[in-house]
């Protein structure tokens, strides 16, 4: 005669399928908190803190876009800096020429930077690997040095922006400052959003096999083309937002290659193909640079060190060794299968 047994079966009702973790919900909540109390400083602190913080959030947008592009996209562009410029200066020419609101012409801005990318996307896409990243420094400098050259705009001693002159310094400051802090916000929502999508899954399968992911039906070229338009629009309101804080846009500053570098080591230090990473990267680029601003290029040499020294032993960047400790992810973008009751036990014979 048998006798029965007690063993442990889990039932269907013992497992959801869920995106997000409690460690997600905590930390996404604190961002959330992070961001009214960042709404509410310019009350509380003082203008140079509030500058300072509006070139930090410039830097997030930057990476933010650039990680999209390069990250997920797998395409390492080192020609950014060309949107930034024709964001700085599209901002200034429709705020002074056509008169409309400088902060209005924000978004009008990142538009035309955008519009530009989509010819510039046809020339960039010939080139692959290595000749895509040199492509598009290329693209860039032709767009410096033909604007040097421009006497309507200032040629290379670049030009003012008027609209604001007569604006209170405060309340320009504290406006620039919502307006970055606004873009920001807008930046990375959007980030992750699309890395939810469908569209983020056909670029990361595009990312790992260009070959496989057409055989499977992904319209390749848009996919790339997508993201590289998205990612131009984020650079140009980031130049957009750099003309309304320093009131001035000269060719040699706003298309500079230094913006791509410093793009680069904010996400390789934060962690590439990451949407935090760019946060992380960002705020650790942000403090060693104030730190080391007393020491001139100093601080170029610790970054590029520091550069190298993850890309040799964590290339997962500082997130990713959070991720690999804890297993934490502010912005899960997968799923999960979390146990929501233990199973009961059932009787068998």
């Amino acid at each position: 005669m048998s006798i029965p047994t007690l063993t442990e079966q889990p039932s269907a009702a013992a497992f959801r399928v869920t995106r997000w973790s409690r460690s997600s919900i905590v930390g996404t909540s604190m961002l959330g908190l992070a961001v009214v109390v960042l709404a509410a400083l310019p009350y509380l602190v003082g203008l140079a803190t509030i500058q300072s913080l509006v070139s930090l959030f410039i830097l997030v947008i930057l990476a933010s876009t650039w990680n999209l592009l390069a990250g997920y996209g797998g395409m390492l562009s080192i020609g950014q800096q060309a949107y930034i410029g024709i964001g700085a200066y599209g901002l200034v020419l429709i705020a002074d020429l056509v008169g409309l609101d400088p902060f209005l012409a924000v978004p009008v801005a990142a538009l035309i930077a955008a519009l530009v990318s989509i010819p510039i996307s046809f020339l960039a896409f010939r080139l692959v690997g290595g000749y895509f990243a040199i492509g598009t420094w290329v693209i860039a400098e032709v767009l410096r040095l033909t604007v040097s050259q421009v006497p309507e705009l200032g040629a290379g001693s670049g030009i003012s922006l008027s609209a604001l002159s007569g604006l209170d310094r405060i309340l320009r400051i504290a406006t620039v400052y919502w307006w970055a802090l606004a873009v920001l916000v807008i930046v990375v929502v959007a980030c992750v959003l699309f890395a939810r999508s469908r569209g983020g899954l056909a670029l990361t399968a595009v990312r790992d096999d260009p070959i496989a992911a057409a055989t499977s039906g992904i319209d390749v070229q848009r996919s790339k083309r997508l993201v590289f338009v998205a990612a131009a629009a984020g650079a140009g309101a980031a130049g957009a937002l750099l003309a309304l804080s320093t009131l001035r846009v000269q060719p040699n500053a706003v298309f500079s290659v230094e913006w791509s570098a410093f793009m680069i080591f904010i996400v390789l230090i934060g962690g590439l193909g990451t949407l935090e990473g760019p946060l992380i990267g960002a705020i650790v680029f942000f403090v060693l640079r104030e730190s080391l601003a007393d020491y001139g290029s100093t601080y170029l040499i610790v970054l590029g060190v520091l550069g190298v020294l993850f890309v040799l032993f964590a290339r997962r960047g500082l997130w990713g060794l959070v991720q690999q400790r804890w297993g934490i992810s502010l912005f899960p973008t997968g799923y999960r299968v979390a146990p929501i009751e233990s199973g009961r036990p059932r009787r068998r014979r």
